[in-house]
Formats: structure tokens, sequence, C-alpha cells
């Protein structure tokens, strides 16, 4: 799941690797357009599916599908705070992650995400340049 997708590219880049579908959340109309425009130009719009909606909502909707995600990538604008707070508790309240995945935020180096959130953990953190990635497990249940 490529949640705050933007162009695509993290979602398209784990087809390219070998992912059987992706999910795109994006809810700015002509982005979402821009994303089904770069499945359909590699030829892999099958494997892709586009949902042109909030973070929160795309959620919302796998859950009722009973997906099962191996990787969920977040990305939201750096500047809104809110977004990866409720996004992550949203996650780590959610069926969607499948018990061996993981939940990979990217955000600025200088801005700490939570230990844990729900039934995630941090399991690592990245640091580039200005950027991080923060890696999220699910928590083992004693």
């Amino acid at each position: 799941m490529d949640l705050y997708a933007g162009t695509g590219a993290v979602g398209i880049e784990a087809l390219s690797r070998g992912a059987r579908h992706s999910f795109f959340a994006e809810q700015h109309a002509p982005a979402a357009a821009l994303i089904r425009r770069n499945l359909e130009s590699l030829g892999i719009g099958a494997e892709g599916e586009v949902l042109c909606m909030s973070a929160m909502r795309a959620i919302e909707r796998l859950e009722s599908k009973k997906v099962h995600a191996q990787f969920i990538f977040l990305d939201p604008p750096y500047a809104a705070d809110i977004e990866y707070k409720s996004t992550l508790e949203a996650l780590g309240e959610s069926p969607l992650i499948a018990p061996d995945g993981r939940v990979i935020v990217e955000h600025l180096r200088k801005r700490a995400l939570p230990e844990r959130a729900g039934d995630l953990e941090l399991a690592r953190v990245l640091e580039q340049g200005d950027a991080a990635l923060s890696f999220y497990k699910l928590a083992l249940v004693a």
C-alpha cells in the first residue's frame, strides 16, 4: 500500500520488484489520475488500484475488503503533523497489516515518531540527510 501516494513511485517500484498488487491512496484527483496514467503506460494497470481518497478512508475501505498488506508505506506532507499521528494510530488498530508485515513512514529526521502506535512498535529508523524512514512491525503478543 502506498498511502499519500503522490506520483505513485513507491508502489510502482514495489510492483517492479515483484509485488503482486499495489494499492495507491491519493486524495488529490490530478495526482491520482497521474498514477493511473503511469500504471497504464508501464503496462501494469491491472496490478495497481488507485483510490482517490484520503489515507484514512482508504484504510477503512481496504479493511472492509479484508486486504492484508505486506508493506504499507506512508509519506504524508512533512508539514501535516496530525496525518502522521492519526494514520499510524489507525494502522496500529487495523487488521490490514499481515502478521509479518511492515509499516514504513518517511518523515523529517527531526520529527520524532512514537515508539508504539496501537499494535505497532518501532523496529528501526534509517536517517539520510534531512529525511528518515521509520520501520514499524506488529508487536509480539505475550
